[in-house]
């Protein structure tokens, strides 16, 4: 089972960017995906930056991974796209169809990413005659689901899910973050910037509950399935992603990969996660019940 870590969805500063990619040439990591997924505002980095950073991880041994974003809303997103897609060293991850559409006009194989709706067999199957080679699983499906989605998977296509870190539940046009500073989006000042792990939102009751990332909602909770790791490679897995958060990732990657190749048993990894990253955890989703639930190993 190979380890990814996902692309970064807060909006870092460009030294923190460059720093946390130098961290992650020497983490235990096999694939890694870069790119803005969630604002185009955000401007730390250009695409020629990405390029220069996927150019040393790959010089120290990683598979790399163009992200694109999930929400496309002007013509300058698209003329990004398509250098993402003809920058003729990486692959590039899809999160939205139009990206499908993009790479499948030039022939160009892709990995389906988690902000695609595959819900089922006969869509995964569209994707790969698209010429989808990976797909990462929408983190609302059970693990029946999955199971049913490996099985039925005509052509087979390698699975990647992810296991660990805050889950995305939803894009908006409207930037929660920008608002929150009675800003306007257009002159947001990037005021996500000051939030390196996004702002939390809480109930009347002060029970902290989401995440507010500019344009995107995600769970308070960090998403654990690590010890659920020996059961997913029975079903077939082949990647396990890990979403980057500003403290405690790669201590929790270097435990995770120690998960893997059998030096840690996963629920001992598992449980060691909340202190690992400082946070709660959950894992419903995975279990057919509300995604805020946590089921004990």
């Amino acid at each position: 089972m190979k380890l990814a870590l996902g692309p970064v969805l807060y909006g870092w500063t460009r030294q923190a960017l460059f720093d946390f990619y130098e961290r992650a040439a020497a983490s235990p990591v096999d694939i890694v995906y870069l790119g803005e997924v969630v604002c185009a505002r955000r401007g730390a980095l250009r695409y020629e930056d990405w390029l220069d950073i996927g150019g040393r991880l790959a010089a120290a041994g990683k598979e790399v991974v163009l992200s694109t974003l999930a929400l496309m809303e002007a013509e300058a997103d698209l003329r990004l796209l398509r250098r993402i897609a003809d920058n003729g060293r990486y692959v590039v991850e899809a999160n939205d169809m139009g990206a499908v559409s993009v790479l499948s006009e030039r022939g160009l194989p892709f990995v389906a990413g988690p902000h695609l709706n595959v819900y089922n067999a006969a869509t995964l199957g569209l994707l790969c005659r698209l010429g989808a080679r990976r797909w990462v699983m929408p983190m609302e499906l059970s693990r029946e689901a999955f199971a049913g989605m490996v099985e039925r998977q005509q052509p087979p296509v390698e699975t990647e899910l992810f296991v660990l870190g805050r889950v995305p539940l939803a894009f908006s046009a409207r930037c929660f973050t920008a608002r929150r500073r009675g800003l306007e989006k257009d002159t947001c000042d990037i005021a996500c910037v000051d939030y390196g792990d996004g702002l939390v939102l809480a109930t009347r009751e002060n029970n902290q509950f989401m995440v507010l990332n500019g344009i995107q909602t995600l769970s308070h909770s960090v998403y654990n399935l690590v010890g659920e790791l020996s059961p997913m490679r029975d079903l077939g897995l082949g990647v396990a992603r890990v979403s980057p958060q500003s403290n405690g990732c790669f201590e929790a990657l270097d435990l995770l990969r120690s998960a893997i190749d059998g030096a840690v048993a996963p629920a001992q990894a598992a449980a060691a996660m909340p202190g690992v990253l400082h946070a709660s955890m959950c894992n419903g989703f995975w279990h057919g019940r509300p995604g805020m639930t946590l089921v004990p190993a």
